[in-house]
């Protein structure tokens, strides 16, 4: 006799499987966070978007405009939330500016050490005690560049080196807790930023030869329906089609 699991076969998620559950994710309005949160919604979850601005109307959102750069509008939105319950949390928000070390203004490093870093752990911290009444899941999506830094991008390697950092030790506190902490390391993504990563490299982008974020969210979705007796914590998803 097998474990029925929210998973269901092959990996397929069983409609509803979220079912009363509350996630938050943040970066919403576009790429894999907005592939996420509209896959969780789907499957029956209540789901806070949040971005600057609003994007989808799929029904199971509800939006939160905030700047992840302003720490006083990250703890307006976290502290009455704190109060409440929370299943799942997904850091998708991320910002990459190309620069090289010799020329890339310092503005540049601390701005993505504030969205991709900074951010998470401000949001993470506030949302702990939500979190782990529901012994619940946290998800940051972090990037390939964490095996391959690349020259060009130094800020971005680094805040996700951070993150990567952070996402290891805050799961050795709190797996004692029944709280779960995936990183998700994708690969080339089909999206507004692999657009302008194109252009900055000056290579044709063919969005069609990369990961498309429904497969990345699919993913995801896989990692947090399993049963409360595993835990995914590194999942690495690179495109089929190899260039």
């Amino acid at each position: 006799m097998t474990r029925e699991t929210a998973a269901g076969e092959a990996g397929r998620i069983v409609p509803g499987a979220f079912a009363g559950k509350i996630a938050i994710v943040t970066g919403a309005s576009s790429g894999i966070g907005a592939a996420i949160a509209e896959a969780l919604a789907a499957a029956g979850a209540r789901v806070t978007a949040v971005a600057r601005a609003a994007g989808s109307d799929a029904p199971g959102l509800s939006w939160a405009p905030l700047d992840l750069a302003d720490d006083a509008g990250i703890a307006t939105f976290a502290t009455p939330r704190a109060g409440g319950s929370l299943d799942i949390l997904v850091h998708a928000a991320g910002l990459l500016i190309p620069g090289t070390v010799a020329r890339a203004p310092i503005a540049d490093l601390d701005r993505q050490y504030q969205v991709n870093f900074r951010a998470p752990y401000l949001l993470t911290q506030a949302l702990l005690p939500a979190l782990a009444r529901a012994q619940g899941r946290i998800v940051f999506l972090n990037s390939s560049v964490f095996l391959n830094a690349r020259g060009g991008a130094t800020g971005y390697a680094a805040s996700k080196y951070a993150l990567k950092a952070f996402a290891d030790a805050l799961r050795a506190e709190v797996n004692p807790e029944g709280l779960r902490v995936l990183s998700v390391f994708p690969g080339r993504t089909a999206s507004r930023m692999q657009a302008e990563v194109h252009a900055a490299e000056g290579a044709p982008y063919n969005p069609e030869r990369l990961l498309q974020p429904v497969d990345v969210a699919a993913s995801v979705l896989a990692a947090l329906a399993l049963p409360a007796t595993a835990e995914i914590t590194d999942l690495h998803i690179r495109p089929a089609l190899k260039s």
